[in-house]
């Protein structure tokens, strides 16, 4: 089954970008992906990247969206005891 990861608020791209800079702890938002792969020994260059495998690929982004889910659920926990 294919998925496809299309933002339903295209203009919520910049945070999103900048959440995930932050979150994973990189300067530059358009390098975290290459940065996380390095961090992981994962060879993975700009442009094509078909011969990683997909257990590789997955390694890389599924720590980035953990990352960010878990601080996204900090974020509103945090914004609910406030609201209290």
């Amino acid at each position: 089954m294919s998925r496809k990861h299309k933002i339903l608020v295209p203009e919520a791209r910049e945070g999103l970008d900048r959440l995930k800079a932050e979150v994973m702890n990189v300067k530059d938002r358009e390098n975290v992906k290459y940065e996380v792969a390095d961090e992981k020994g994962i060879s993975l260059q700009k442009g094509y990247n078909g011969n990683i495998k997909a257990k590789d690929a997955g390694e890389i982004g599924g720590s980035i969206g953990g990352n960010m889910v878990r601080e996204l659920v900090k974020m509103a926990q945090k914004q609910m005891t406030k609201q209290r």
